[in-house]
């Protein structure tokens, strides 16, 4: 049957016979309550929305696929990296972390970067960002962060001065706010940036031995970034930019690509490392642990339901495939719990049952019932242990992974400090030794822009001597001539 010749039909499938008018008493008269498909319209589009994501909420995605250039079996058992030209599918989505749906995609934020594989272990979930560290390096401090991101309570509306107030009370943010407020905080698209995990983790091969791994997706596009300037500008000629290119660019068939290159640190070496290297308010400098290029990303199809494939999808922290495990990053830690708890209240407890969130793998275990449920295992029992065959769990070949803690009190307190843990050290060198002259004077223009939008004295003083004039001298003392401020001394 051609489309045209298809019917109109209830949820049911039952035939309706019209698309435009509801029933009425007479032509001038009410509208009836039997107008069982009206009330099915209207009952359906009044719930159509789900609850937005508290961060990262706008944003847009595809489907493609990672393949493995390199062994890497010395390292991860993980079956999806265990063959080099071996390929598995993928879903990514890309978003900005503060702003709301009908926000700019250009506007200056920090662009999240998560990624589903779809392995034969199951599924896989990384999520991390366009920066490769973050503001916070403990949990507690998280929801206080995106707090002071979004809006005020009472006038609704977005603050420079709630951020800069939360950020210069908070000196771990120096390095990923350095990054922010520089060019990189505008890229000119999705597919001109790098992606990091920023977040540390655990790979352990077939032997058991285990190393501490940072991910970075390096774009094959070249990175290109828009001035603050020309991010503005875009906030006029488009609010979708960054989706519509990724849409465009795929459509189009140039398709968009990153090399996997990973960092890869001894098991042994963390315990005295110069710096906490769990810490994700840092960066582990290239010179000790080169990156390892292992693989390719290519991203290949649009979705075909923007609300189905990409508004719906989850990315699990929790979602650790054999030979992958988290680390005591502790951000790595809230995150395994927040990420599901999010989906969950999103999407309903049966989100891992919607298509775009499925595993390919097959699925045995013992919940059951709750909203939204289609997948059962019909008469099987749903407790163990039992009689009757239920699947059984196999702690010999897939144990949790671990990693050794000595005994210690329960407590609560920052990380132990190794002997460089200093959080104005990186983003200093960032500024004197890794960006060009034009870079720092877009720097300079790009905080003293933001300060000056809204910011009270007193907190603008803090964040040029307490904050940025510790990061570097001669940055401190641009920022305060240009805010007319007196250089600290």
């Amino acid at each position: 049957m051609r489309d045209h010749e298809r019917n109109t039909t209830t949820d049911a499938g039952i035939p309706v016979s019209s698309d435009e008018h509801s029933l009425t008493l007479g032509p001038g008269g009410p509208n009836l309550l039997q107008d069982a498909y009206l009330i099915e319209k209207l009952a359906h589009f009044v719930r159509e929305p789900v609850p937005d994501r508290v961060y990262h909420v706008k944003g847009g995605g595809a489907f493609g696929y990672f393949e493995v250039t390199a062994d890497v079996s010395q390292w991860t058992k993980a079956a999806f990296l265990n063959e080099v030209g071996k390929r598995t599918p993928m879903l990514v989505r890309f978003s900005s972390v503060a702003g709301e749906e009908g926000y700019p995609d250009t506007d200056r934020d920090v662009r999240g970067f998560a990624l589903k594989f779809y392995t034969e272990e199951g599924n896989y979930d990384l999520v991390g960002n366009n920066t490769p560290v973050f503001f916070v390096r403990d949990p507690m401090k998280f929801p206080d962060f995106i707090h002071s991101q979004k809006r005020l309570p009472d006038s609704g509306l977005r603050s420079n001065n709630m951020q800069w107030d939360f950020w210069t009370l908070s000196p771990e943010s120096a390095h990923q706010v350095t990054i922010l407020m520089s060019d990189r905080g505008t890229p000119r698209t999705w597919r001109h940036m790098h992606g990091f995990s920023s977040d540390t983790y655990m790979w352990e091969n077939a032997a058991g031995e285990k190393f501490w791994v940072k991910y970075h997706f390096k774009t094959e596009q070249g990175i290109q970034n828009m001035t603050d300037a020309e991010a503005k500008a875009m906030f006029v000629e488009d609010l979708d930019y960054h989706r519509r290119d990724l849409r465009d660019a795929i459509a189009r068939r140039d398709y968009p690509s990153w090399r996997l290159e990973m960092q890869i640190m001894p098991y042994e070496d963390a315990a005295d490392y110069r710096f906490n290297p769990f810490d994700i308010t840092k960066v582990w400098p290239h010179k000790d642990y080169p990156t390892i290029p292992i693989g390719r990303m290519v991203l290949d199809r649009n979705p075909d339901n923007f609300f189905a494939q990409i508004v719906q999808a989850t990315f699990d922290v929790a979602n650790f495939v054999p030979g992958i495990g988290p680390s005591p990053d502790r951000m790595v830690l809230g995150r395994m719990f927040a990420y599901a708890d999010s989906a969950r209240y999103r999407n309903g407890p049966n989100y891992a049952q919607l298509p775009v969130n499925q595993p390919i793998s097959e699925v045995h275990n013992y919940n059951k019932d709750a909203p939204m449920r289609y997948f059962h295992s019909g008469s099987q029992p749903v407790y163990a242990p039992n009689s009757y065959g239920g699947p059984k769990a196999d702690p010999q070949r897939y144990r949790d992974p671990s990693w050794f803690v000595e005994a210690a009190e329960i407590m609560r307190t920052a990380y132990e400090a190794h002997r460089e843990d200093n959080d104005f050290i990186q983003p200093g060198t960032l500024y004197r030794q890794v960006m060009t002259p034009t870079d720092r004077d877009h720097l300079v223009g790009n905080i003293v822009g933001h300060l000056s939008q809204g910011v009270e004295r007193f907190i603008q003083e803090r964040a040029v001597h307490e904050y940025w004039a510790k990061v570097d001298s001669d940055l401190g003392a641009r920022i305060a001539r240009e805010i007319g401020l007196v250089p600290a001394r």
